[in-house]
């Protein structure tokens, strides 16, 4: 018998500078009082989750590892500049996770390289979710803010088991809200891409493209995540072009710089490491930029070991960085990403078991959208970058050097005290 319900997997990720690229003169969002036509668990969320100490760094490092397997997916599909939200992603998988059974969950789950029980694995997501959301001591709204939104969209009528329902409002704070698929699909997408764009501060105003929701739809998972930070230690406000050393030639861009320090170096054998605070101090931005004519076999070599011991430095010191001004946005449908990383039953009409959303295997998954921008400029930003083959000798990095990242990098924006990576990407030609 052919099934033609289809679950679409909404993912939206959004990375704002503080700077003058905002719609709002604040970098809040504005206020929306969202649907209202939503069906939710008598249960409310934990927000007190009890989760020992060993999984939320098991989830760090598997949210790591799923990351750095992304990227390298990405790698080979953009030749250019891209930014992605692991955190986002790995956020709407996680509803979607909660709702698979048997071999669908079992592969779901070895290509998020969850290694927790769902048992765990979801309070563990709540835990670091309200970690993420929790401001920092001191920062105001308008130097620090990052919201991260879920929301379900559903069939009006299509069953789903309260166990699922209660899954989402205690660990995700998220219920289901209703639409007519059927006989409305496009006014349904338009209240969709409307909320994404009310979280994402009209950063994104149609993340699913016309007729992208059918008749056939039932199901949409959405995540946003935005990020407003103000660099602690920033840079000149006025930036002179200079020198950008591009794969395709230099290029002549603005070059951010300070004359006194504002960021952590280190520096490896074959590649450099610097940090940028956030107003604040629990977020950052990291560089991570490959010698010279290293950048691609940098890349290649990456490792979740190796990334993790890049991000955490021994001792960095402080000193002065000038980095370029950027700003871009990628467009990702992941539906063949995480194919080929293994999760091929959710695609399958044949094999997909979502029975624990519903109690019958009538969903498959159709596609999974992703879409990030990200900006940085000499008030604030959204990333840094990090890639490399660690070498055993050390590059010595004096206190007060200054370091110009004038050729291709990784760039990371990562919660300290979580380790969870927000926001990661690669630039290799600042000007485009």
């Amino acid at each position: 018998m052919m099934r033609t319900s289809k679950l679409w997997l909404l993912v939206a990720a959004m990375l704002l500078s503080c700077g003058g690229n905002s719609s709002s003169p604040t970098g809040i969002p504005p206020a929306d009082a969202g649907p209202t036509n939503e069906i939710r668990s008598a249960l409310t969320r934990n927000l007190a989750p009890t989760v020992d100490p060993g999984d939320a760094s098991q989830l760090a490092a598997d949210n790591l590892a799923f990351g750095l397997a992304l990227h390298a997916q990405l790698r080979g599909q953009n030749s250019e500049n891209f930014v992605f939200s692991q955190t986002s992603i790995s956020l709407a998988l996680a509803m979607l996770y909660g709702g698979a059974a048997n071999n669908t969950a079992a592969q779901m789950a070895s290509t998020l390289r969850f290694t927790l029980p769902p048992e765990r694995l979801h309070p563990a997501f709540d835990a670091l979710d309200l970690a993420l959301t929790t401001p920092p001591a001191g920062a105001g709204a308008n130097a620090f803010r990052l919201v991260i939104a879920n929301s379900i969209w559903v069939q009006t009528g299509f069953p789903f088991l309260s166990s699922y329902l209660d899954l989402l409002a205690v660990n995700y704070d998220a219920g289901l809200f209703t639409e007519d698929f059927v006989s409305a699909p496009e006014p349904a997408r338009a209240d969709i891409n409307r909320w994404v764009s009310q979280q994402t501060e009209n950063m994104i105003p149609e993340l699913f493209p016309a007729q992208s929701i059918d008749a056939s739809t039932r199901l949409v998972l959405a995540n946003a995540v935005y990020f407003h930070g103000i660099w602690r230690d920033g840079f000149s406000p006025v930036s002179a072009n200079g020198v950008f050393h591009a794969p395709m030639g230099d290029v002549s861009v603005p070059m951010m710089s300070n004359s006194q320090n504002n960021a952590a170096l280190w520096g490896e054998a074959g590649w450099t490491y610097a940090s940028l605070a956030y107003n604040g101090g629990t977020t950052s931005m990291i560089l991570l930029v490959p010698d010279a004519g290293t950048f691609d076999a940098f890349e290649q070599g990456l490792t979740a070991e190796s990334l993790a011991s890049m991000l955490a430095p021994a001792a960095p010191m402080l000193g002065r960085l000038s980095m370029p001004r950027f700003k871009f946005s990628t467009t990702s449908r992941l539906a063949s990403v995480l194919k080929q990383l293994g999760m091929t039953d959710a695609f399958d009409p044949g094999l997909a078991d979502f029975s624990a959303m519903d109690g019958a295997r009538d969903l498959v998954v159709d596609e999974v959208f992703h879409q990030a921008v990200v900006a940085v400029d000499e008030q604030g930003t959204t990333a840094a970058a990090a890639t490399g083959v660690v070498g055993s000798v050390n590059v010595v990095i004096e206190p007060g050097q200054l370091f110009v990242a004038d050729r291709p990098f990784l760039f990371f924006i990562r919660h300290n005290p979580t380790g969870a990576i927000l926001f990661q990407g690669r630039v290799l030609d600042p000007s485009q």
